[in-house]
């Protein structure tokens, strides 16, 4: 392997200019590295630094920079730190920990994912999660060393025999199989001998490794194919610190009390089973969540001019081929032939064409089609067309999760067709929409970001950069901060992405906001404008929730199942202390239940605390106790979900301030 080091910028090397973040421009010799750079700005700064970007591309701070660029320190605090510390965790430090237990174990492949990290290893004997605490013990004692990483670029034929030497397939594998001919990065730990091929970039040393910690394993096939060898995956998580950790874990143990899935049966809401996997059984307490979900949804969308429409399930594939979807969304739809079966004495015979018919994995091309009925003009623009429709995408079975991920789903899905001058207006009436239905369910810490034009892209740059300014303008109108992220718009034009953030701390992408320059074209849409000739519409494409069940999935978790009283399925229990009381408690129930409130009777010969323990553990968020002294006094003694203590109200009183609770936000 050949040797590492930091090349050294010269003074007779021809000069380059570095443009820092901030606009300030500094000259150095051809060959300058980061790090030198980090250390003519400041000393601390160089201390601070683990790694660089140049030109937007992550670079580790010994490579060398050869021509003017921009260029950006990166340290621990930004999210590129932590991710590039975690690929070092597990790279150099779980790896390392690996072979130095387990000589014979053979590594694969070892990235980064949502908060931590994973590495694919073979090993000889199966491995447990009770390994783990010897692998992190071990990985400990690596870390403290504070080793230092050192890189070097070798050709292919120089890393295959580095990892040939080692016993290493996998890795000689991936090597062979590469397209890249040469500067192949070996990542080397101090004087140990370890070596990890990695794209980059590392941690200059161990010594600014934070804390980690090992979750589980689980089995993985090389590359995803069954047909291949079965291999161990251990995952990991890392942080900047111990408190940061620690935190992480309160909250994953947090999140774990809050699973959807153990509320959904504690609750009674909804159940999975293998027959219709991917597709939610609704129980009927389930059911109201879901129905009230829409009703909301439906009553604010009438009240901003939108009109609802329902459009078919099966829909001939000649549809989806026009539309685009056929040749980029084929493999996740469900497709049957549009065919006649007869049957004969040998059993079904298909008398059908040939042709196909697929389930409508989502809307839009539909929508098109109820927009092209009928001549259209500027004056009827917008448009703006809402359906709760029901979808479904062919999901793989290892990626379906609960209500998060289903292969059915309801989407309040809508779309605007507008004229081009009309996108500002549409796009920031959505925003404001989709905030006050946000605060309503009391999700107030909502990030926005701004998704550009990408490489590959629909329509010239004219459009672009009027509908990017556009949205920009919306969001700047309505005064919210928010984050571009360029290249990572659709095919068809610029989108907005809103993530929120739950009670304990996590964030979901819901919602969403993209302009389509492409589908109305692609479908016929026009419009007579104002000059007499046909124009083509923009197409809005717009969530306020995403899907139903996602969202049921989001609320019930954030607030562990502690819902809002005008969405819980059981709103109030009248509950007895003794049958004596029956009467009085059926009378209470009556009053609820004409008022249209969701009550339950409970006047089982059961003790008082069992019963309000049980209808606690259902989440009920308000028990009526009643007993003999409560029905002469025509009172009830409140017990509200999470509260310790009663209170006692007239029936009266109760009632009605229950009453005004039940009411929906909107």
């Amino acid at each position: 392997m050949a040797e590492s080091s930091c090349p050294s910028s010269s003074a007779a090397a021809p000069s380059i200019t570095i443009t820092l973040p901030d606009g300030s421009t500094r000259t150095y010799g051809q060959g300058v590295t980061g790090l030198e750079i980090a250390e003519s700005i400041a000393k601390s700064l160089a201390k601070a630094a683990i790694a660089v970007k140049v030109d937007g591309q992550q670079r580790d701070l010994c490579d060398p920079i050869m021509t003017d660029a921009a260029f950006e320190i990166i340290t621990l605090d930004s999210d590129e730190g932590l991710e590039i510390m975690r690929h070092t965790v597990a790279a150099q430090i779980l790896a390392c920990a690996v072979k130095n237990l387990y000589p014979e174990a053979k590594l694969a492949i070892g990235p980064t994912i949502e908060n931590g990290f994973y590495y694919d290893v073979e090993f000889k004997e199966p491995l447990s999660e009770d390994d783990l605490d010897k692998i992190e013990k071990e990985m400990r004692k690596i870390k403290e060393s504070n080793a230092p990483i050192q890189k070097s670029l070798n050709s292919k034929d120089q890393a295959v025999k580095a990892f040939e030497k080692r016993s290493e397939p996998y890795k000689v594998k991936i090597i062979e199989e590469s397209g890249q001919e040469d500067n192949f990065q070996l990542y080397a730990q101090g004087e140990t001998g370890f070596i990890d091929l990695c794209r980059g970039p590392h941690l200059p040393s161990l010594k600014h490794v934070g804390a980690f910690k090992l979750m589980k394993v689980a089995g993985a096939y090389w590359r995803g194919d069954q047909n291949n060898q079965m291999l161990t995956r251990i995952y990991g998580t890392a942080w900047r610190n111990d408190k940061e950790l620690k935190e992480y874990l309160q909250m994953l143990e947090e999140a774990e009390k809050r699973d959807h899935r153990k509320l959904g049966a504690q609750m009674d809401l909804f159940h999975f089973q293998e027959e219709a996997q991917g597709s939610v059984f609704w129980h009927a307490k389930g059911f109201v969540i879901y129905n009230q979900l829409e009703n909301y949804i439906r009553r604010r969308l009438r009240d901003v001019d939108y009109q609802e429409v329902k459009t078919p399930q099966l829909i001939d594939n000649k549809l989806w081929e026009k539309s685009g979807h056929w040749g980029k969304f084929r493999e996740n739809m469900f497709v049957v032939p549009d065919e006649v079966p007869n049957t004969d004495e040998d059993g079904p015979v298909i008398t059908g064409k040939g042709r196909l018919m697929a389930i409508k994995p989502m809307n839009c091309p539909a929508h098109v089609q109820i927009f092209n009925q009928g001549i259209k003009s500027y004056r009827d623009l917008p448009i703006r067309m809402a359906e709760f429709g029901c979808c479904h995408r062919n999901e793989a079975h290892g990626a379906l999760h609960g209500l998060m991920r289903v292969r059915q789903m309801t989407q309040d899905d809508a779309h605007i067709f507008c004229r081009e001058d009309q996108i500002l207006d549409e796009v920031k009436a959505f925003v404001e929409l989709f905030y006050a239905v946000y605060q309503d369910f009391g999700f107030t810490d909502i990030q926005i970001k701004l998704a550009t034009r990408p490489e590959v892209r629909a329509g010239d740059d004219a459009v672009w950069d009027r509908a990017e300014a556009a949205m920009a303008q919306g969001l700047e109108a309505l005064g919210l901060d928010f984050e571009v992220t360029p290249g990572e718009g659709a095919f068809y034009g610029p989108k907005y992405e809103f993530h929120l953030r739950d009670a304990i701390g996590r964030t979901w992408q819901c919602g969403t906001c993209q302009l389509d320059f492409v589908l109305p074209e692609r479908l016929g849409a026009s419009y007579i404008g104002e000059d007499g000739d046909k124009h083509i519409p923009v197409m809005i494409h717009r969530a306020v929730f995403g899907s139903l069940e996602r969202f049921a999935g989001i609320l019930i978790e954030s607030t562990g199942g502690k819902l809002p009283l005008w969405i819980a399925p059981v709103q109030a229990v009248v509950a007895t202390i003794t049958g004596d009381a029956d009467g009085y408690a059926q009378e209470i129930y009556d009053r609820l239940f004409a008022l249209g409130l969701r009550v339950e009777l409970d006047t089982r010969n059961e003790k008082i605390n069992y019963k309000v323990r049980e209808h606690s553990v259902a989440k009920v968020p308000v028990i009526f106790v009643v007993g003999n002294r409560e029905a002469d006094e025509k009172t009830v003694a409140v017990r509200r979900l999470g509260g310790k203590d009663q209170e006692m109200m007239s029936l009266d009183a109760a009632i009605e301030s229950l009453v005004t609770e039940c009411k929906p936000p909107y």
